[in-house]
């Protein structure tokens, strides 16, 4: 039986790719999620209009005004969705609304 051997160049090049396959389906999986949240939600649901706080960043005001299409705030708690999902073993949601409604 003949033994391969694979240096360190080609082991770190194989990780390297496989940890870019992980992050770009997460952010295929943001960018969904945040495409179906703007079909229900013309405001961010997280921001409360009359103090104009941010649910999420708990106690931070909101600098755009509910409009989460490119707020850093909503795409983190997104991410962070995400990766409870993997860590658990759990299905991804494909839909926002079943983001808010299943538990984790």
């Amino acid at each position: 039986m003949m033994s391969t051997k694979i240096s360190e160049k080609d082991l770190m090049e194989a990780l390297m790719e496989k940890s870019e396959k992980k992050t770009d389906e997460k952010q295929r999986w943001v960018n969904r999620i945040l495409k179906s949240a703007k079909q229900y939600h013309k405001l961010c649901p997280y921001f409360d209009k009359r103090t104009k706080m941010c649910f999420i960043g708990m106690g931070i005001k909101c600098e755009r005004e509910g409009k989460f299409e490119t707020c850093p705030v909503f795409r983190s708690f997104l991410e962070a969705r995400f990766d409870e999902y993997k860590s658990k073993n759990k299905p991804l949601p494909l839909d926002f609304q079943d983001v808010v409604l299943s538990p984790l």
